[in-house]
């Protein structure tokens, strides 16, 4: 007789504000793994910092299974921080901190969903290891955690026993991942088919960035240089052209774009470039004629600039994201 394999426990951190779907869309997937394999392969189990249920930033309040208690004798197979909105500008809690840091690396395998990974780089276990986040926030865990290798793109990344997913739905991407590791891939093919998800979604977080890089900023002088480029899209826009209309020489001015800005102005440039053609290409507006307008040399340029900066193809994320006509 075939004996069933012991349940692994995925246990979830919701601090108070939690955003919800960081923690009930994970928890779908594994409990929808359960349902595919035809056993209990995973022990589901929500972690509060007290006993009251967790007020989510939804409104929704969740009922804990676990309460975190540092001397609380739990073991986990899988655990995982969730993330919130305020995390990012909040730091983490010094008993949370602590609690994760003997916990964690007691587990076989740990990590986050969305901001859920500037709690845990507090504990030190991310340094010199590579994650991701929601990219409204990597900028931020990369000068609170230098030590930390952000990878902006990804939409979750895996490091030894370390697992990060992306913004919020990443977390879904994450979880079946985590199922295709344990169970294998035609169960996590038939997870992804019951919850009508991608197995592999295509192209990575920075095409559903909306983060204003390419705003004005800096000095007065810098400003306006990027506000001519915003202008004059289809004009060329050398280093050597831009300084001279700063009034610097090309050496100063690349020292202070890069000081004041934190690029160089030809990416700047590039960027503002690409945020350009991806509203064109959402008004739809076709690739070839996008690249004119927006300065390209020709098509081929265009199309590696925009994947560089968005990590999908123009005319693939003209497909996905065209406003329709309302005509």
């Amino acid at each position: 007789m075939r004996r069933t394999p012991p349940s692994r426990t995925i246990a979830i951190l919701a601090l108070p504000g939690v955003q919800m779907l960081d923690v009930a869309g994970p928890l779908d997937v594994f409990a929808e793994a359960n349902v595919q394999c035809g056993h209990q392969a995973y022990a589901l189990r929500v972690v509060a910092t007290g006993d009251e249920p967790v007020l989510s930033s939804s409104g929704v309040r969740i009922l804990p299974d676990v309460v975190l208690r540092a001397e609380e004798p739990v073991a986990f197979d899988t655990l995982l921080v969730a993330g919130a909105p305020h995390l990012g500008r909040t730091p983490a809690d010094a008993g949370v901190v602590e609690w994760l840091r003997r916990y964690a690396s007691r587990s076989r395998r740990f990590g986050s969903v969305c901001s859920g990974a500037m709690v845990l780089a507090a504990t030190g276990l991310l340094d010199q290891r590579r994650v991701t986040t929601h990219w409204a926030v990597a900028d931020t865990l990369r000068s609170r955690f230098p030590e930390v290798r952000v990878e902006i793109d990804a939409l979750h990344v895996r490091d030894g026993p370390l697992r990060t997913a992306a913004g919020v739905t990443a977390g879904l991407d994450l979880a079946l991942a985590l199922v295709e590791e344990d169970l294998g891939r035609d169960v996590a093919k038939k997870v992804a088919s019951q919850l009508v998800m991608f197995f592999k979604r295509p192209g990575g977080q920075l095409q559903f960035s909306r983060s204003g890089d390419v705003n004005p900023a800096g000095r007065s002088a810098l400003q306006e240089v990027q506000r001519w480029v915003a202008a004059n899209l289809a004009e060329p826009a050398g280093t050597a052209a831009l300084a001279a209309r700063a009034g610097l020489s090309p050496r100063h001015f690349v020292r202070l774009f890069q000081e004041e800005i934190g690029l160089t102005p030809a990416a700047w440039v590039e960027a503002a470039r690409v945020d350009a053609a991806r509203r064109m290409l959402e008004a739809g507006e076709r690739p070839k004629q996008v690249a004119t307008l927006c300065g390209f040399g020709d098509i081929d340029t265009f199309r590696r600039a925009f994947q560089r900066n968005v990590g999908v193809t123009p005319a693939e994320y003209r497909r996905r994201y065209e406003v329709p006509d309302a005509t």
